[in-house]
């Protein structure tokens, strides 16, 4: 830059026209190849792309360039043929992608038509089954799409891919769905094995999504923003509001929302469609105090993941559709996000709920508060129900105000309409009094939760047991914590499980389920599910002390298999002493130094339930976790405990006993008691394709109906000692009668 800007003083004798050449740099020569070389090179091309350096060398001499030359046009030539192939497929994938979306949502709408043949009603996914001709039809359409897909792959690939072998005829045999009367419920017959449970493939949650129907367009955020300021103002009054809005039952013990006073208040807009009287409407309010400041909360609730974390009982699946502002400055007040969730209660009895909706976050200075909302956003796409029931979020949320020593005081409300349709008489009550999805029972569990993740991040903690280091304590709780949510999402209807009754009695509760898992983290094969639900007349406390406690479980054979169990680590989760993790050892005859099995442990309870979660291990995993390696590949089998108090205040009519073990309504009052879920899981098979064997049926079966027999019977020998209520209204010896007649076979 000096010599240019000094002029042409520092250039002596020499001319300016001389001097403007030399700074003008050479251009680069190219070398085109003549018509005769690229005839040859392409000649030797189709027959040979990869060409060694012998065949380079004499091709140069030949053609007289050199061998450099020939090398670079020959990969040049290969670059170009591979972006012309890469092209021409990609042409071909996208129009056969839009071929099965096609195919994929005529699909959806036929199911959505599809009649149940029993009650000629609209059928349930997981209780449907296509006909012969339907799975012929569609296993046609599957070995062609095969077909080309091999096609395509065997492009790239050394070696062409092996078309499957065609479908033997026990794919067209019926599956394990005894409510179709294909096969006795009683087994009269002898059959030797059942085929596999094949379940309805489940609605995708995400269909819409992929297709980018669920997107809010550009021309449509002025309107978003605008419900999202007038839900914000609706969560807000109702939050604050008393009588006449909030109005106490008749026995004082819960608060009711007015719906005629909330129509009043809060008028529909006009571009906003009211449901029918086919739904009802669940609103519940409540408000606890957590240990967890509020940045920390809302960033919690505005990340799909975090909000799955925070409520692993409740939300089995959330994701983030959309971001449709992200707050001002990267803050968080005025985000608008497009969420799906799936809200799940641990039983196949009770359908999850599914719904898209839009979460707004807004921050009022002022009060040193946050606010949360989420609305509906059918008022945008009124095609995303896909969910049974249908199930329309209200605006719902909660206001979170920062209080002393990092805690929060946070106000919930949880407004809701619900398709109308029944649900097991064991949990009829249990879900039309709001506890199952209410308010009551999100603050429980966050309450919980905070403390759990107080504990996780403490690290002064003296009381480790065998557990080494503080960095050990944390890995255990995360491994203990994906236990928890493997339990719960797989004893639920989560994921589209189809589950299966053994018994025509409508008092029945006993499910089963089978799925082939190839996964980390579970076993791999055929995995059997077991789900019983139980009414029981003793307070929700008591059962769940008996179960957590291992030298009161030691008493019930079926649970211990004779083992007593030793306490080697406890992990604190919390105030309360049944909040926590343990690790046991079992004292088998089988263990030795080189086999030492132990038992991982999770226990919490709050008022809304408890929950009691095991698995068993060996020291080589519990090792492999404590020492920091990636706990997620360490397969969990987990088997556990829900306990739902119910009959206690706030849920209606009094609840008694009836000879079948469920409770049924009564007039004088509620009665204390509480509903005891069991979920089983054995590996069936180790291999995932096996066929399900019909004494594995009849063993677990009968394994939970003995389980749900000591368990009561224990309760009651503890009643009658400490001169309480004995279980003598429990027919069958304390749900004897849950157990379908093939056990008895």
């Amino acid at each position: 830059m000096e010599r240019s800007g000094s002029g042409s003083g520092h250039v002596e004798g020499v001319s300016g026209d001389e001097q403007e050449n030399k700074q003008q740099p050479k251009k680069k020569r190219y070398h085109r190849h003549t018509a005769r070389q690229i005839q040859e090179m392409e000649a030797l091309f189709k027959e040979c792309p990869h060409p060694d350096d012998k065949q380079r060398m004499k091709l140069s001499q030949e053609l007289g360039l050199k061998p450099r030359q020939v090398k670079f046009w020959f990969q040049n030539r290969r670059t170009q043929m591979k972006a012309q192939q890469d092209r021409a497929d990609n042409v071909l994938l996208r129009a056969e992608n839009e071929n099965l979306k096609n195919e994929n949502f005529r699909l959806q709408a036929a199911l959505r038509n599809v009649i149940c043949p029993n009650c000629g009603g609209p059928a349930i996914l997981g209780e449907m089954s296509f006909d012969e001709q339907h799975l012929r039809l569609e296993n046609a359409r599957l070995k062609e799409e095969l077909e080309r897909i091999t096609c395509v792959a065997s492009r790239y690939s050394s070696r062409p891919l092996q078309a499957l072998p065609p479908a033997g005829p026990h794919l067209m045999l019926p599956s394990l769905d005894l409510d179709m009367g294909i096969y006795s419920r009683h087994f009269h017959e002898p059959i030797n094995n059942c085929t596999d449970i094949i379940p309805v493939p489940p609605m995708l949650e995400n269909q819409f999504i992929a297709a980018g129907g669920c997107m809010i367009m550009e021309q449509e955020k002025p309107l978003a923003l605008e419900l999202a300021m007038t839900a914000m103002d609706e969560l807000l009054k109702m939050c604050h509001a008393t009588d006449p809005l909030w109005v106490r039952s008749s026995n004082g013990s819960k608060e009711v929302l007015n719906l005629e006073e909330h129509a009043r208040m809060f008028p529909w807009p006009l571009n906003v469609k009211q449901q029918s009287s086919e739904f009802r409407t669940e609103a519940t309010r409540d408000s606890a105090l957590v240990i967890m400041n509020s940045i920390t909360l809302v960033d919690a609730f505005l990340d799909a993941n975090k909000w799955m974390e925070l409520f692993p009982s409740i939300v089995s699946k959330a994701r983030t559709v959309q971001i449709i502002t992200s707050g001002v400055s990267g803050h968080l007040s005025g985000s608008l996000h497009l969420m799906y969730a799936e809200l799940q209660v641990q039983s196949p009895l009770v359908p999850t709920r599914e719904a898209h909706f839009l979460r707004y976050c807004q921050q009022n200075v002022e009060e040193g508060t946050w606010a949360i909302v989420d609305f509906p956003v059918d008022n945008f796409h009124d095609n995303l129900q896909t969910c049974f029931p249908r199930y329309r979020r209200r605006p719902s949320g909660c206001i979170i105000q920062d209080m002393p020593n990092g805690y929060s005081r946070v106000t919930w409300i949880e407004h809701a309409e619900i398709e109308d349709k029944p649900v097991h008489k064991i949990f009829n009550d249990f879900v039309n009094s709001g506890l199952a999805f209410g308010a009551q029972r999100w603050l429980a569990v966050l309450q919980r939760q905070c403390e759990r993740f107080a504990s996780l991040m403490a690290r002064n903690i003296s009381d480790l047991g065998v557990i080494p280091s503080p960095e050990a304590r944390k890995n255990m709780m995360k491994l203990a914590h994906r236990m928890i949510r493997t339990f719960c999402i797989n004893v639920s209807t989560s994921g589209g499980h189809s589950w299966t009754a053994l018994s025509d009695s409508v008092d029945d509760t006993v499910r089963i389920t089978t799925r082939k898992n190839t996964e980390a983290g579970q076993p791999n094969g055929m995995i059997l599910c077991a789900v019983s639900t139980t009414w029981l007349p003793f307070p929700h406390h008591q059962v769940f002390d008996l179960l957590r406690d291992e030298r009161r479980r030691s008493q019930l054979d079926v649970l211990s298999g004779g083992n007593s169990l030793h306490e080697v680590a406890h992990i604190a989760n919390g105030s309360h002493p049944g909040n926590c993790i343990s690790l046991l050892r079992i004292n088998a005859s089988s263990n030795s130094s080189q086999n030492v099995e132990l038992m991982l442990q999770e226990s919490c309870t709050d008022p809304s339930g408890s929950l009691i979660v095991y698995t068993t291990m060996d020291v080589d995993a519990v090792q492999l976790a404590m020492s920091g390696e990636d706990p997620s590949y360490i397969p969990l089998l987990p088997i556990g405990f829900v306990v739902f108090p119910v009959g206690s205040a706030g849920v209606g009519g009094s609840i008694s006993c009836n000879g079948s073990g469920i409770p049924s309504e009564g007039a004088n009052g509620p009665s204390p008691g509480c509903l005891l879920t069991v979920g089983l899981q054995v590996l069936a098979s180790t291999v995932p394709s096996a066929k399900l064997n019909l004494s594995s049926v009849t063993a677990i079966n009968n394994h939970i109906c003995n389980t749900v027999q000591q368990i009561n019977a224990a309760l009651s020998n503890s009643s009658s000692t400490d001169g309480g209520v004995a279980g003598a209204g429990v027919g069958g010896g304390g749900g004897g009668s849950t157990e379908p007649a093939a056990a008895s076979s």
